[in-house]
């Protein structure tokens, strides 16, 4: 577990995305925060009914994740957030530690831009922020730097074999989305729906 982001690789948020949905064997939950975020789970496994990909609500792929994992705790649930949305829901952090949400996992796409709006740097990019210490600092005991891309699976399977809540903050370059999601909200919400009815 990484402490600080001195060391930390630059890895790629599609092959990434790509290898968490390709190691989840329990129908676990994924939610794709706007843009980049849904965009990777969109060309990782478009098939997957229990994907759930946001469109245009910024900030809010690890609240309704908390809220997927609440009501059904069985179920492992991830959130793909990226650092420029996760700012503008940073309580949500002190939210999910003090609803002791076991059975969730935020991952943190850290470039340190605003991408899809035309890559101005965030905020916690001009002051040095640590998203991580964020987390710890919020409740979230469970929350670490990955390192590399070894150290990702390690904290991907940490999250589906122990209580969290848990969060993984990952240093990304800067490369656009694979592919864009199909604008079909209402598809996504029923498709989700089904999958979210079937038993772990």
């Amino acid at each position: 577990m990484t402490e600080t982001t001195g060391n930390l690789h630059v890895m790629n948020r599609a092959a990434l995305t790509k290898r968490l949905v390709a190691g989840l064997k329990n129908r676990e939950a994924v939610i794709g925060g706007i843009g980049n975020s849904n965009w990777d789970l969109w060309a990782a496994d478009r098939t997957r009914g229990e994907n759930f990909y946001m469109l245009g609500s910024m900030g809010l792929a690890a609240p309704i994740a908390m809220g997927v994992a609440i009501a059904q705790p069985k179920r492992r649930v991830f959130a793909l957030e990226g650092d420029g949305s996760l700012l503008m829901q940073l309580g949500c952090l002190s939210t999910i530690a003090a609803q002791g949400v076991r059975n969730l996992c935020v991952v943190v796409w850290d470039n340190g831009i605003y991408q899809i709006t035309g890559g101005q740097g965030t905020p916690a990019r001009a002051s040095g922020t640590d998203i991580v210490a964020i987390a710890r600092a919020s409740g979230i005991a469970s929350a670490a730097w990955a390192a590399d891309e070894a150290e990702f699976d390690a904290l991907v399977a940490r999250a589906l074999a122990t209580d969290g809540p848990h969060l993984i903050g990952v240093k990304i370059d800067n490369e656009p989305g694979r592919e864009q999601t199909d604008r079909d909200p209402i598809r996504f919400r029923e498709s989700f729906m089904r999958a979210m009815a079937l038993p772990v």
